[in-house]
């Protein structure tokens, strides 16, 4: 059987960012050998919770809006975009159940600064344009380019060929669409790329298993992956962004649950 991955409903607020934005995540999850499992913003946390029961993998998709930062102890800057509660509701049962069972976590974009808070850390509310525009858009299809450490588990996972190594690190080209961007990684997130152009956080990486003795860290225990970019909106170009999301699911197909009754109270 297809591994089952759950993906929230981007935003309780905006259809036709949903209508063009699901539909891509799912697409890259099917190509890459999955079933994507809408989850909706809508259900009690009963019902949330019973849904991602039937699934191995979770995926935290982007959003235009902005995570509350009242939870990482600031006020909101004027840039801030407005908190969608509903999706914050879903994504913290989302990665709770993750981090309870150990179930692979793929973050993306909004999706990262939503498992980075969650984890304790902080985000930086609003980059400044210069020297790299953050924020070019899905119209870009590279907007600058990523240096990944390349002993990390996402150095391990990207296509070399597209991303040759320089001074040290692997340079990926990416596309970029954000405005926010992590400050200080949360407990147990280790930075595995940055733009190199002004040092800003682009991937992180790191579950919270045990782990496991003899194993390597390129093949954790708790496979959590955390990317500013959107790898889905490149699939059919990048190498890279087809290795990410086959990985992914193949994480999710070789899932085995933690021997406890339930995920989510």
């Amino acid at each position: 059987m297809n591994p089952r991955i759950a993906i929230p409903v981007p935003t309780s607020f905006d259809p036709a960012y949903n209508a063009k934005s699901w539909p891509q995540y799912a697409a890259a999850v099917i190509q890459a050998g999955g079933t994507p499992v809408e989850i909706p913003l809508t259900d009690s946390p009963s019902q949330t919770a019973n849904l991602i029961n039937t699934c191995q993998g979770i995926l935290l998709p982007g959003s235009p809006a902005d995570v509350n930062p009242h939870k990482y102890g600031q006020e909101p800057t004027p840039e801030c975009a407005a908190p969608d509660y509903a999706r914050e509701n879903v994504d913290e049962l989302l990665i709770q159940d993750a981090h309870n069972l150990y179930k692979p976590l793929l973050a993306i974009c909004f999706g990262t600064q939503a498992l980075n808070v969650w984890r304790g850390g902080t985000l930086v509310q609003h980059l400044v344009p210069m020297p790299v525009n953050h924020p070019a858009g899905k119209a870009v299809a590279v907007a600058h380019t990523v240096a990944i450490a390349p002993n990390s588990l996402l150095g391990s996972i990207i296509d070399h060929q597209e991303a040759p190594e320089q001074d040290g690190f692997l340079r990926l080209p990416i596309n970029s669409s954000h405005h926010q961007a992590i400050a200080i990684p949360g407990d147990g997130l280790h930075v595995a790329a940055r733009c190199p152009q002004d040092a800003v956080i682009e991937a992180v990486e790191g579950g919270q298993a045990p782990p496991v003795a003899g194993e390597s860290p390129l093949h954790p225990a708790h496979f959590v992956l955390a990317l500013q970019w959107h790898p889905e909106r490149s699939y059919d170009i990048s190498p890279s962004s087809r290795a990410i999301f086959q990985r992914f699911t193949q994480e999710a197909a070789h899932w085995i649950p933690r021997p406890i009754h339930t995920s989510v109270a």
